[in-house]
């Protein structure tokens, strides 16, 4: 049993295969439409038309992917490897080649980090009252202890729920949201320009894929 709402695919369990089986079907529609016209375009033209045609479908509403299993997280994240293969031209047996390097090039963030990019930007929205209030109703500065040794570290820290007793409810906004907002280094927490944010973030990210 599952219905739609602005697109997007609830599941009675939700466990989000539903939604992650319908995004596969039209990001691979969208890639072999792609590959056909493939020659003719260049290299630039490429990347943007993989931003239009399957990144924005990928990223759509991913907010809520928290709790996807490691299963439907490597379904997204073959799909963002055929995308790259694509770009670059990546065919035969260049195929076995690790897609590490590529998505460096193209400054691609892996999946399960565009879903904590999103998560942690929209608990930055919450905190800078630019996100609707139902949201900013689910997170909670924590008090400072103000014992603490390292003062500057308790800044902005967002009070967590505890665990919740079922696997699938770890995808809460007001538990998955907090957790990636708390993981971040104080610099990051501590800026309040959506702009600036936005650019600090990806790059803590994409130093911890790519540079470690």
């Amino acid at each position: 049993v599952f219905c739609f709402n602005l697109g997007f695919v609830f599941d009675h369990q939700l466990n989000m295969n539903h939604q992650i089986n319908a995004v596969s079907q039209a990001c691979y529609l969208n890639q072999r439409n792609l590959r056909r016209i493939g020659s003719r375009l260049s290299h630039d033209l490429k990347v943007q038309l993989v931003h239009s045609n399957i990144l924005s479908i990928i990223d759509y509403c991913n907010a809520v992917y928290g709790g996807l299993t490691e299963k439907n997280i490597q379904k997204l994240q073959k799909i963002q490897n055929n995308a790259v293969r694509f770009i670059f031209n990546i065919n035969g047996k260049k195929k076995k080649e690790h897609i590490m390097p590529y998505l460096k090039l193209l400054h691609f963030l892996p999946i399960r980090y565009r879903i904590k990019f999103k998560a942690a930007l929209l608990v930055f929205k919450t905190l800078n009252n630019l996100a609707p209030t139902y949201l900013c109703d689910m997170v909670e500065v924590r008090d400072i202890r103000r014992r603490s040794v390292r003062l500057d570290e308790d800044y902005y820290i967002l009070k967590t729920p505890r665990p919740p007793n079922f696997t699938r409810t770890y995808a809460a906004f007001s538990y998955f949201g907090p957790k990636t907002w708390n993981e971040l280094p104080y610099n990051i927490r501590c800026i309040t320009d959506l702009k600036c944010f936005k650019t600090e973030l990806k790059t803590y990210y994409f130093n911890i894929v790519f540079e470690t």
